[in-house]
């Protein structure tokens, strides 16, 4: 098995994908985990890439958010769409980054994952609420490369 096959559980990542479904139920706002072995190059530019292949920058109001996570590099971005970061401060993401971290330290990728998803889902709910004629604009699984 790869690095990436061994990071998370069937289980685990079923309970992500979970995670991203509750926090996708009060905003608009659309969330994504992707993961692979590694980035090849600068962490944060290939989340940009990621980003945009999944075409996470469609979103109408433009408030996607990738958590991108490179297992062998034991690092990863958490990448907000043009809409998101015109709203929010400078440092709205890191109670987020923070939370996700802490649990990586610790071994505990699914929790961090969890965590950080639903923190995410909670933040946006402030500049991007659910309504009535919401859709849900991208898939709610788990990408890898």
């Amino acid at each position: 098995m790869s690095k990436i096959e061994e990071f998370l559980t069937a289980e685990e990542e079923q309970a992500i994908i979970d995670a991203i479904r509750d926090a996708e139920k009060n905003t608009s706002g659309e969330i994504r985990v992707h993961m692979e072995k590694t980035a090849k190059i600068d962490v944060f530019d290939r989340a940009m890439e990621v980003f945009h292949h999944l075409k996470m920058d469609n979103t109408k109001l433009q408030n996607g958010v990738l958590i991108y996570v490179a297992v062998e590099d034991k690092t990863f971005v958490i990448f907000g769409d043009k809409g998101i970061n015109d709203v929010v401060s400078d440092d709205f993401w890191d109670t987020t980054r923070n939370a996700i971290q802490l649990q990586f330290k610790q071994g505990n990728f699914k929790q961090g994952l969890v965590d950080g998803i639903l923190i995410a889902g909670k933040a946006l709910q402030t500049f991007f609420p659910w309504d009535k004629h919401d859709t849900n604009e991208l898939p709610n699984t788990i990408s890898k490369g």
